[in-house]
């Protein structure tokens, strides 16, 4: 069973976030099939990847991107709202945002002494769907 810690969408980006983009999630396993989309293992819902831009200042500093990445489970893709300025992305939270962590085990290499792995904490987020920027009701609020 995995982690799955519900998380208000202000805790993980109080500035808020830009969509960049909306994309399949595709399981490599099946990538010589017609239909390779990932599948959620708990719903068997479809995989969306979010590519979103965190606004929060603080995003860029200690190596940290400023571009997240969210998977939305739906069985349609989540369509971005219209934006409402001119030249920019559009604004959007989060709704059912979740965080996973786990250990990012990909900068130890073979051969490696254990006290020379360099892997660290991650976490993955994920979210039931993608809605246009102030249309979540925060806990605080509510």
């Amino acid at each position: 069973m995995t982690l799955k810690v519900p998380v208000p969408f202000e805790y993980v980006f109080p500035s808020g976030a830009l969509c960049l983009g909306v994309a399949p999630q595709v399981d490599f396993d099946r990538r010589n099939e017609p239909d390779n989309q990932a599948r959620d293992k708990e719903t068997g819902e479809r995989v969306w990847v979010v590519r979103v831009l965190d606004l929060d200042p603080e995003a860029g500093k200690f190596g940290r991107s400023t571009e997240v990445k969210v998977k939305v489970i739906a069985p349609q893709q989540p369509v971005p709202p219209a934006s409402t300025v001119p030249g920019y992305p559009p604004a959007v939270e989060f709704e059912g945002l979740t965080l996973t962590p786990y250990v990012d085990s990909q900068r130890c290499k073979p051969g490696r002494s254990s006290g020379d792995c360099r892997s660290r904490m991650a976490y993955s987020l994920r979210a039931s769907s993608l809605v246009p920027a102030g249309s979540v009701v925060s806990p605080a609020a509510a």
